[in-house]
C-alpha cells in the first residue's frame, strides 16, 4: 500500500541526516503552486493550511490540509511542533508526488477493477453497475463522471457523499424517493463548508435529543479513527471532519447550559474513557 507507513518510514528513514534546501514545507508549497499554475485555479483555493493540536507536551500532533481539501498528519511521534509540522508536510509530500503517478488517475481500468472490487466486497451483483439506483450502480456513475482526474481529487468529490451517508442524510433523501442520480447531481454543486458543517452538526443535535450520549459516542470513534488513519500516513479528511463536526455539535449543545470558562472540563466529560 503506497501510502502505508512502511513506503512512508523508507522515505523518512533516507531523508534523515540531508536536511532539504528551504525545507520539506518549502517544497510541498512549490509543488502545489507548480499545479496552480498548470491548471490556472483560483489562488483562494491554492492555500497550505498547517494546524498544530494544543498540547502541554510531546508527543505532538499537526496536520496539513491541502489546495481542494485533502488532509495529512504527521505519522511519526515528534518532539516539537515544527518536528510535527515537518513530518505532516513530509507525508503530504510524499502523497502529493505519488497521486501524480499513472496509476492515481481514473481510467476505464480503473473503474472497471474498482467497480469489480465494490462487488465484490459488498456481496453485490455486477449488473448493478449499470443501474444508478443501486449503490454499485451509483459509485460506478461517479468514477466514470469523474474520468481522468487522480485519486485525490476523486476523494475531495467523494467527501460530501461520504459524511451525508455518516449522518444519515442520504439514506433520508432515498426515503424521499430522490433518484441516486437526482442527488449526486444536486450535491456535486456544493463543496463542504461552514454552512455545511453547521448543518450536519444541527442534525447529530437532533439525534441527540433522540438517543442521549450519542455525540460523544461518535466523537470517540472520530477521534481513534483519526489517530489510526494519522499514524498509518494516509488521507484522513473524512475523519477529521467527522470530529469537527461532532465537536461543534456538543459546543452548540453545552454554549447555553454552561459559561466558556468550564467548556474545557464538559468536554473532558463527554469524552470521558477515550484515553
Amino acid at each position: 500500500h503506497c501510502e502505508g507507513s512502511e513506503a512512508l518510514q523508507q522515505v523518512a528513514d533516507r531523508s534523515c541526516g540531508h536536511p532539504i534546501p528551504g525545507g520539506v514545507q518549502a517544497i510541498l508549497q512549490e509543488f502545489w503552486e507548480s499545479k496552480q499554475k498548470q491548471k490556472a485555479i483560483f489562488p483562494s483555493e491554492g492555500i497550505i493550511v498547517y494546524e498544530s493540536l494544543s498540547s502541554l507536551g510531546p508527543p505532538f500532533v499537526s496536520y496539513v490540509t491541502l489546495p481542494g481539501g485533502s488532509c495529512f498528519g504527521n505519522f511519526q511521534s515528534c518532539l516539537s511542533r515544527a518536528e510535527a509540522r515537518r513530518d505532516a508536510a513530509k507525508v503530504a509530500l510524499i502523497n502529493s508526488l505519488f497521486n501524480e503517478l499513472p496509476c492515481r488517475r481514473i481510467t476505464k481500468e480503473f473503474i472497471i477493477e474498482s467497480v469489480r472490487e465494490a462487488v465484490s466486497s459488498t456481496s453485490g451483483n455486477l449488473k448493478d453497475a449499470d443501474d444508478p439506483s443501486t449503490s454499485i450502480g451509483a459509485y460506478h456513475y461517479m468514477l466514470e463522471s469523474n474520468i481522468g482526474k487522480t485519486m485525490l481529487e476523486f476523494q475531495e468529490l467523494m467527501i460530501v457523499f461520504q459524511l451525508l451517508h455518516w449522518n444519515g442524510s442520504l439514506k433520508a433523501l432515498r426515503e424521499t424517493k430522490c433518484s441516486r442520480q437526482e442527488v449526486i447531481s444536486y450535491y456535486s454543486q456544493y463543496s463542504l463548508d461552514e454552512k455545511m458543517r453547521s448543518h450536519m452538526a444541527l442534525d447529530w443535535i437532533t439525534k441527540e435529543q433522540e438517543s442521549p450520549g450519542i455525540i460523544s459516542q461518535e466523537l470517540q470513534v472520530a477521534l481513534r479513527e483519526l489517530e489510526e488513519v494519522r499514524k498509518a500516513g494516509q488521507e484522513l479528511r473524512f475523519y477529521k471532519e467527522k470530529k469537527e463536526i461532532l465537536s461543534l455539535a456538543l459546543s452548540q449543545i453545552y454554549s447555553d447550559q454552561v459559561t466558556t470558562s468550564s467548556w474545557d472540563d464538559q468536554m473532558s466529560l463527554a469524552l470521558h474513557g477515550y484515553q
